[in-house]
């Protein structure tokens, strides 16, 4: 690959370890968002029952 870019392997093997993000901060990334978007369907879910009760309660006042 390195010959096809007209670069050394030396040039690909340094840049890959300064730039590339170990595996395990990957891993820290997708476990962080993972945690963000259950508190944000956490959230949601609530916002969702409650506006169901509301509903419910004006429905049936109308009556």
């Amino acid at each position: 690959m390195a010959a096809r870019l007209g670069i050394r392997k030396y040039s690909l093997y340094e840049w890959r370890k300064r730039y590339a993000k170990p595996a395990a901060a990957r891993d820290d990334e997708q476990a962080a968002e993972v945690r963000r978007l259950k508190r944000e369907l956490q959230q949601v879910t609530e916002e969702r029952d409650i506006l169901k009760e509301t509903a419910a309660y004006f429905a049936k006042d109308a009556k």
